[in-house]
């Protein structure tokens, strides 16, 4: 599929192609970082929006997937440093609730209570700890395709993930 989307008579449908292929893996990605379904739409949309526009940059050196992950990870956190700044602007955070009860309202979220527990351990992390070990942990991706992925040294995302993993396990211990 790389091939084809560099040939510009091949593009669009390549592309196209690459959409149905890869949506709910990139959707799974980024659902992990912004937790919400719709918010997590919206930035896979956005993904796949600035991927098509930035086609001409893409040269294939990597797999397709790895890049549009890269776009797509990029996207979320984005997002949520957005979503961090308006909150910090507004002034009413009355009506601000947990992760966990956040995520046990969502009509989407099929989880458990210890999977709230554990987005919201992960919520409580810096963004790129909170992405290396979603990646690693759920995705089960390797050190090397994390780095082609984040633009990180393998050893700075072990040491990240590492560092996560004590953070949510400290966490769990002061849960209970």
């Amino acid at each position: 599929m790389s091939e084809e989307i560099l040939d510009p008579t091949k593009r669009r449908k390549a592309f196209e192609q690459a959409v149905r292929e890869y949506s709910e893996q990139l959707y799974w990605q980024v659902r992990r970082i912004v937790l919400n379904h719709e918010d997590a739409n919206d930035v896979v949309q956005n993904a796949f929006l600035k991927a098509w526009n930035s086609l001409d940059s893409f040269h294939g050196d990597s797999k397709l997937v790895t890049w549009l992950s890269r776009i797509a990870i990029n996207e979320a956190l984005d997002f949520m440093r957005r979503q961090k700044t308006r909150f910090m602007l507004s002034t009413d955070d009355d009506g601000m609730q947990s992760v966990a009860r956040q995520l046990e309202a969502d009509r989407y979220f099929d989880g458990d209570h210890v999977e709230a527990q554990l987005q919201e351990a992960m919520s409580q992390l810096p963004d790129v700890q909170r992405t290396v070990f979603q990646l690693r942990y759920y995705d089960e991706m390797k050190y090397s395709e994390i780095s082609r992925i984040t633009g990180t040294s393998e050893g700075a995302l072990k040491a990240s993930y590492h560092i996560a993993v004590k953070k949510i396990t400290e966490f769990f211990k002061r849960s209970d």
